[in-house]
């Protein structure tokens, strides 16, 4: 059974190599892809919803929106990635029609975290989570 899929997929002339196994026996099906980018996406808007609520609080409530906003748009990033495959997902994100979105949507991904963490400055990680949903819309 093996050999026909090998000849199937065009691979018969050589014996699949390790990295070839690896990427077969990893390979998730359609309904496990389903439910892993429902998963993350259900995460990622829990998150975003949390941090939402989590504004309000006095004092610490900027930097937990801004640290929850920042986790639920890594959960849904993640989600289209069980969808399309890690691989397809980063050449598509690095495409030249997108790549200008991807970068900047990426550093506002960090710069938020940074501002959240390291220099404390409320109004700063508010401007990179508008800035983050820019780059996701755009």
């Amino acid at each position: 059974m093996d050999k026909l899929k090998r000849v199937l997929s065009g691979r018969d002339a050589e014996e699949p190599s390790g990295l070839a196994e690896v990427i077969d026996a990893t390979s998730l099906g359609w309904g496990t892809r389903v439910k892993g980018f429902i998963a993350c996406f259900v995460i990622g808007c829990v998150c975003s919803i949390l941090g939402s609520c989590l504004l309000w609080i006095p004092k610490k409530g900027l930097v937990l929106f801004a640290v929850f906003y920042t986790l639920g748009n890594i959960a849904s990033i993640g989600s289209t990635m069980f969808l399309m495959g890690p691989v397809k997902q980063l050449k598509r994100m690095f495409e030249p029609t997108r790549l200008i979105a991807t970068i900047v949507m990426l550093l506002c991904l960090i710069l938020t975290l940074c501002s959240a963490f390291w220099w404390h400055k409320a109004g700063l990680a508010l401007l990179f989570c508008i800035l983050q949903f820019f780059a996701m819309a755009w």
